[in-house]
């Protein structure tokens, strides 16, 4: 008997070991679920800011860029008008002469 009586003992420490360590980890447990965790984002949010701002000032330049070449071919001409009307009259002031001598010698012969 002496046997058993050793093994129900080693048995009823292990037992009582084991209570104690599951005590312990729902105490751990308890302190985990209390435990609030607060996320610091002042930096993230400085950085935030001045990344948006970057990117507005990256923005008002590309826009001042594409008012600058849209007003330069607006105002973005092959020809001069002068020059456009003066050929134009020269060409019709040819086709009228023309048309006056073609006329005038159909008329004589």
């Amino acid at each position: 008997m002496g046997k058993i009586e050793e093994i129900t003992e080693l048995l009823t420490n292990e037992l009582n070991a084991f209570k104690e360590d599951v005590e312990k980890l729902e105490q751990l447990n308890e302190k985990l679920q209390a435990t609030k965790l607060k996320i610091d984002v002042k930096e993230l949010r400085s950085l935030l800011h001045e990344h948006e701002r970057k990117i507005d000032r990256t923005l008002d330049s590309q826009q001042r860029i594409f008012n600058r070449f849209e007003g330069l071919l607006k105002n973005a001409k092959i020809y001069p008008t002068w020059a456009v009307i003066v050929f134009i009259v020269t060409l019709i002031i040819g086709i009228l002469s023309f048309t006056y001598i073609l006329f005038n010698h159909i008329r004589i012969h």
